[in-house]
């Protein structure tokens, strides 16, 4: 009963905070599977074009996105003492350093558009990436925009906010998709590329609506008043870099192995890089649950640590762990006893199903590996104490992962399978590693 009572109101607070953002994210995954299904069911050649400028994409956004995640600390330890004047000033600086982050991101992917074929896809493909993945390369932008702001928002804990706004998106995007792909409703048959253009609208209107927001809406006049009269300044910019480069880092490390695991799939064939895709999307499903209920431990280890609680940010954090296991038994179950079924959705070539299908095993072996890193990693990111992420994804994804992925892949001959396996191995070693560093961080000091 004692331990019940001390983690009950934890697990009330990372529901009532994770919930409008899990919604938010299966929001998102209804629109990839949406996409997926829609593109597959085009053809195999689009769907295994989506997967190859998707996974490379993934490795930007991901870094945009937790060049964003600085932020969610410094904002929750701010509002845990009522500094709403403070938090609009540090927002202002940290759309300055996003914006100026995410433009040079978009002309290091300028750059590799015109090296795109130096990558060994199949030759047959690069007419369908060429123009995808231009118009993915519009996106970058907004979608660093709006997480600014979505970060801004949920270190304030209004998590329901950004939910709206992206479902609202979404919505827009299904639609997009239904009438652009296929030329429904009078639209041009666009293919892959009307995907693209569906999914860019709605990056769009994103950061268009949280921006009206944030100054119409006179709920947040205080924070307002502060954006607006913050003024450049090198302390603060410097803290805001130096807690969102190591998260962006960690994330690009982990997502970069994912992209290039895709990249090594399409050495093995179009079907080998369209089953990956849609191993990939089914599996997302199991990360956009553990990323809800991450995010939720971030911000309320942030408020411990804003309040000077060492022992109220490890309670937080294992009271997430606790949630993280339970939903991380539930994806896996449905993995195992859906995923066939789920993988039909999205393609129609039975070489595709049948390959997906053997990839269940090493899809679920992986969810543990996963939850555990996604709670520690964002308990840490809680803590402001940040820069362990970076060479703890670097070892884990790059210098373990990286060649786990070849080695399996390939010099042990399980192809497309031993890269799904390989995501065990650096995701566990992760996990071990942030939840080490965690617990140093915040063990007691006399």
């Amino acid at each position: 009963m004692t331990f019940l009572r001390q983690h009950l109101s934890d697990y009330k607070a990372i529901a009532s905070l994770g919930l409008p953002i899990l919604v938010g994210q299966l929001g998102s995954i209804v629109v990839g599977f949406a996409d997926n299904i829609m593109v597959g069911h085009y053809s195999t050649a689009a769907l295994a074009s989506a997967s190859f400028v998707n996974n490379l994409f993934n490795i930007v956004f991901f870094c945009c996105i937790g060049f964003t995640y600085g932020i969610t600390p410094l904002v929750g330890a701010l509002f845990s003492q009522g500094s709403r004047n403070r938090i609009g000033a540090l927002l202002r600086t940290a759309i300055r350093l996003n914006i100026a982050f995410s433009l040079a991101l978009t002309a290091i992917m300028t750059v590799l558009y015109f090296h795109i074929d130096k990558l060994g896809q199949p030759p047959e493909l690069l007419p369908l990436i060429r123009p995808y993945y231009l118009i993915y390369l519009a996106g970058i932008v907004p979608v660093s925009l709006f997480n600014a702001f979505a970060q801004w928002s949920y270190g304030i804990k209004n998590t329901s906010m950004p939910m709206w706004i992206v479902l609202s998106a979404n919505a827009v995007n299904i639609a997009g998709n239904y009438m652009l792909i296929y030329g429904n409703f009078g639209f041009p048959e666009l293919g892959l590329n009307g995907a693209g253009i569906s999914t860019l609208v709605a990056r769009l209107i994103c950061p268009c609506t949280i921006i009206l927001i944030f100054f119409f809406n006179r709920k947040y006049s205080d924070y307002r008043q502060g954006f607006r009269r913050a003024r450049p300044n090198r302390e603060q910019t410097r803290l805001v870099w130096s807690t969102s480069i190591p998260v962006s880092m960690q994330m690009t490390f982990e997502s970069g192995s994912f992209s290039a695991a895709g990249i090594m799939a399409g050495w093995i064939g179009t079907v080998s890089l369209a089953a990956f895709q849609v191993i990939v999307i089914v599996g997302m499903f199991g990360f956009c649950l553990y990323y809800a209920v991450g995010a939720a431990v971030a911000v309320l280890v942030a408020n411990e640590h804003g309040r000077g609680s060492t022992p109220g940010m490890r309670r937080v954090a294992w009271s997430g762990y606790h949630v993280m296991l339970a939903v991380s038994v539930c994806s896996s179950l449905l993995f195992a006893l859906s995923g066939r079924h789920l993988m039909a959705l999205f393609s129609e070539d039975t070489a595709v199903i049948s390959l997906g299908a053997t990839l269940i095993v090493p899809l679920i072996l992986y969810q543990l590996g996963d939850a555990t890193q996604i709670t520690f990693a964002n308990a840490l990111r809680g803590t402001s104490k940040v820069m362990p992420m970076l060479w703890i994804a670097f070892v884990s994804y790059v210098i373990v992962g990286l060649p786990a992925t070849y080695l399996l892949a390939f010099t042990a001959g399980l192809s497309t399978y031993g890269i799904i396996l390989s995501f065990s191995v650096s995701l566990f070693t992760a996990g071990a590693l942030f939840l080490l560093f965690f617990l140093r961080e915040t063990r007691v000091r006399m």
